[in-house]
């Protein structure tokens, strides 16, 4: 059987309506504003709190086209004094290049996390002559850039946050747009990646939660026309987004290596040549969609994340990981594509020391799908000369020769429900022809490939090798022998009755994360036990999610959707919809091991 049937078999009997705009309702009797309406709201909110001549602070997130956003503010609000906080106040882009370039390194992937807050990308003295300004002013007065509350503070009659989902920034850098302030729009999208990633969303983060208690108005920078909620709609829907279960917005990307499944499993453009990636729960990337019913918002997930990371991740998890979501879900398609990367993650103290991330990249493989032929490549074969493999990576990397990737790393038979575990340190890749649900720890752009296949990128640039890196982190004892018995077929049953089995399918005891499997023919009853929650329906065509105390509406989730669930939901149960036509389901669930009230 070629996997061209195995498609058309799925397509068959668990063609699924994936949801790929999922959305959170907002609060009843909300409105989105739209246009002019945003503005006229803004205005009339700080009207009503002025003495005098009104003012206005509207702070944008870093990738909100600043042009557009002044102009239309000097076309809604003629007869006001628009401020351009950073064109007045910033310092200088050479300035700021030198201040950040230690953390962004030379490397084209890999910085050092900063910890710079937003203030230190302006120059003081600007600011306060700001200050003063605005003190005397005459009429009304709008202050506008990322940072524009540091001028005014307590002294703004109202307060607009300008927000921005990362996945559209990127869309936009790779496009041609900058990063903030840089002038290198004709640089790599590697590298403004990086940029973003290591210095600017960080420190637009910590001033982004500076914001929330105040906001008046919390506005969507993603799309042409400018669409907004009061400050307490937005607030409310996060609030009670922490009590129910919900969804992000996935996202979908080629890749040199990408397949077909998703493109018709999942009803994707049909045109596109191949998808690689479905982003489907990684909340520092991904969007929240907020609805009233007729228009949706588009927010950062990560503002739910900051804002109630307790009630979210629970108490024991936010102890560990503070407002970080550290549970991530994507998919990774190679059917009728080709073999990932040969690949391995650092080890946690190496990350640290080397990256200043608090935590690595482990990982593992559930298939969803496979065909025949479909192999994951896992740990090293037995006897294996480090040095002689090292060098080999080393001659492929310069274009001498092929790295003989068989030669030395095992590769296993993979068929649908296997679930491979690789902690950090473990030499691995997906073969072609596989459909992976990928279960890991979120700090995902830390991959040091070693052998890309003598490939190159969809720009025709070949893809970043780091094969210095990944040779101080292979853990060269991990062969046949430990993989066999270590990470691959760890299933434990857990418990049996009838019309339900679950099961322990992983991760490695090297890795902070729990995954159990459910097999039910009607239902399985979980509890959150204080921890988030992350699942997906693996198998089956349509689910949904209840609450036994009837604390939330029942949840719809169909085949291959990830779904999140708050800590602060407590019990739920997953049980076939009136509208299934499967005669089984299954879903795979993770949490933060030693997180529930239970692991005492």
């Amino acid at each position: 059987m070629t996997h061209h049937s195995a498609l058309e078999d799925h397509l068959v009997d668990e063609r699924s309506p994936y949801d790929k705009q999922p959305a959170l309702p907002l609060p009843d009797g909300s409105r989105i504003l739209a246009g002019d309406e945003v503005w006229r709201a803004a205005v009339e909110v700080a009207a009503a709190r002025a003495e005098g001549p009104a003012l206005l602070v509207v702070d944008a997130y870093p990738g909100v086209e600043l042009p557009a956003l002044l102009a239309r503010l000097r076309a809604a609000l003629p007869q006001a004094e628009i401020i351009d906080v950073e064109e007045e106040a910033a310092k200088p882009t050479p300035t700021i290049d030198a201040m950040i370039a230690r953390n962004l390194t030379d490397d084209r992937v890999f910085g050092v996390m900063s910890h710079f807050t937003v203030d230190e990308f302006y120059d003081a003295g600007r600011l306060a002559s700001l200050r003063e300004q605005v003190a005397r002013r005459s009429v009304d007065t709008v202050l506008v850039g990322w940072g524009a509350d540091l001028v005014a503070g307590a002294e703004a009659d109202a307060l607009v946050l300008v927000d921005m989902a990362r996945w559209e920034i990127q869309q936009r850098q790779r496009a041609g747009a900058p990063n903030w302030r840089a002038g290198n729009a004709g640089e790599e999208p590697l590298r403004k990646y990086k940029r973003g990633f290591f210095v600017e969303w960080r420190a637009a983060d910590r001033h982004k939660r500076t914001l929330f208690d105040r906001v008046d108005l919390v506005a969507d920078g993603n799309a042409d026309e400018l669409t907004a909620v009061t400050g307490d709609d937005f607030r409310a829907a996060l609030e009670a987004a922490t009590r129910r279960p919900f969804r992000v917005v996935p996202f979908f990307d080629p890749g040199v290596w990408g397949g077909q499944w998703m493109k018709q499993q999942l009803d994707l453009d049909p045109s596109a040549a191949n998808y690689a990636w479905c982003f489907d729960c990684v909340p520092e990337e991904n969007s929240l969609l907020l609805t009233d019913g007729e228009r949706c918002l588009e927010l950062p997930a990560l503002d739910l994340v900051l804002r109630h990371p307790v009630e979210l991740l629970g108490e024991r998890t936010h102890a560990r990981f503070g407002a970080e979501f550290p549970i991530r879900f994507d998919f990774l398609d190679t059917m009728d594509g080709g073999n990932l990367s040969l690949q391995v993650h650092p080890l946690t103290d190496y990350i640290h020391q080397t990256f200043g991330m608090a935590y690595t990249q482990d990982e593992s493989y559930y298939l969803l799908d496979a065909d025949d032929d479909a192999v994951v490549y896992l740990g090293l074969k037995e006897g294996i000369d480090p040095d002689e493999m090292v060098a080999e990576l080393r001659a492929a990397e310069s274009g001498e020769r092929p790295f003989d990737a068989e030669r030395y790393v095992n590769a296993f038979p993979a068929k649908k429900h296997d679930h491979f575990l690789i902690p950090a340190g473990t030499i691995h890749c997906s073969g072609a022809n596989s459909m992976v649900l990928e279960i890991s720890a979120t700090p995902f752009i830390f991959t040091f490939k070693l052998w890309d296949w003598g490939r190159v990128g969809l720009d025709g640039v070949p893809r970043p090798v780091h094969v210095e890196h990944g040779a101080r982190n292979i853990q060269w004892d991990r062969d046949r022998t430990w993989v066999e018995g270590n990470l691959v077929g760890q299933v434990e049953e857990l418990r049996r009755e009838p019309g339900l089995v679950e099961e322990r399918t992983g991760l490695h005891e090297l890795e902070f994360i729990e995954v159990r499997r459910h097999w039910f023919e009607d239902q399985a009853a979980h509890d959150t036990e204080g921890t988030v929650n992350v699942l997906n329906l693996v198998e089956g065509d349509e689910v949904e999610v209840i609450s036994p105390t009837d604390a939330f509406d029942p949840f719809v989730v169909h085949y291959a959707e990830t779904f999140i669930v708050p800590a602060a939901a407590g019990e739920y149960v997953v049980r076939r919809s009136a509208a299934s036509r499967s005669e089984r389901f299954v879903t795979v669930k993770a949490y933060v091991r030693g997180s529930r009230r239970s692991d005492d």
